[in-house]
């Protein structure tokens, strides 16, 4: 067993396959939904924020599925340089999500994927949407695993999220997995949580969009309009 911290991927080996094509192909689901609801042009300036340094299939989705890729700029907290061999077109950016050193209303839309469970705590998720809100013109885009979903593709353990968070935390780290025990690495949120972050930050024209595996919310699609 191994865990990736960069890309918060723990490889378990006998499983190791299974579960990344299952993450690709509910990701690839998920990107289609984001079409759907999205209109991406070439005119449209598109912010990344949480793109993770690695080229797998499974990983930044959005970014190997775009049509205009030369309209996009990436921020991670990690050095993604690696992109650069297949995306020479894309601006990489190192910084925090939770606070970006970028000028506001710059980009028609922010997007990040599977990033908001791993920047902290219910502070720092609630800075982290309005960091992504002030950089962005137009829309939001954020999506991210359902607490309320029966497995973590995280840790690959099923039910023991959906305990308390402190109790889950515990558990991990007596089992350890002191990785993913720590808030700073894994705080899984759902749709109640989501609600609760815009009504905090005044946000009203927003939609929560639900992507199903196995015939359940497995994933949550938050999509925020400026306007």
């Amino acid at each position: 067993m191994t865990i990736h911290k960069t890309t918060y991927w723990k490889k378990i080996s006998l499983l190791d396959n299974f579960f990344t094509k299952k993450l690709y192909e509910n990701r690839i689901k998920i990107n289609d939904i984001i079409k759907r609801f999205v209109n991406i042009d070439k005119s449209s300036l598109i912010l990344d924020v949480g793109t993770a340094p690695t080229l797998k299939d499974f990983e930044n989705v959005f970014i190997h599925q775009i049509r205009y890729i030369e309209n996009i700029t990436s921020v991670s907290n990690v050095d993604c340089s690696i992109l650069k061999k297949k995306f020479p077109q894309i601006k990489f950016l190192i910084g925090d999500g939770s606070n970006l050193k970028l000028p506001s209303n710059t980009y028609d839309i922010v997007h990040s994927s599977a990033t908001i469970e791993h920047v902290g705590s219910e502070n720092d998720q609630i800075n982290f949407i309005k960091e992504c809100l002030r950089v962005s013109k137009k829309l939001i885009v954020i999506t991210t695993p359902n607490r309320n979903f029966f497995l973590d593709f995280h840790t690959k353990i099923p039910f023991i999220h959906l305990l308390p968070k402190p109790w889950h935390r515990k558990i991990l780290k007596f089992f350890g997995d002191n990785f993913f025990s720590e808030e700073k690495n894994l705080n899984l949120i759902n749709a109640k949580d989501i609600k609760k972050i815009c009504r905090n930050l005044g946000i009203k024209n927003y939609k929560i969009i639900f992507h199903n595996f196995m015939f359940m919310r497995s994933n949550i699609i938050l999509i925020i309009n400026k306007n």
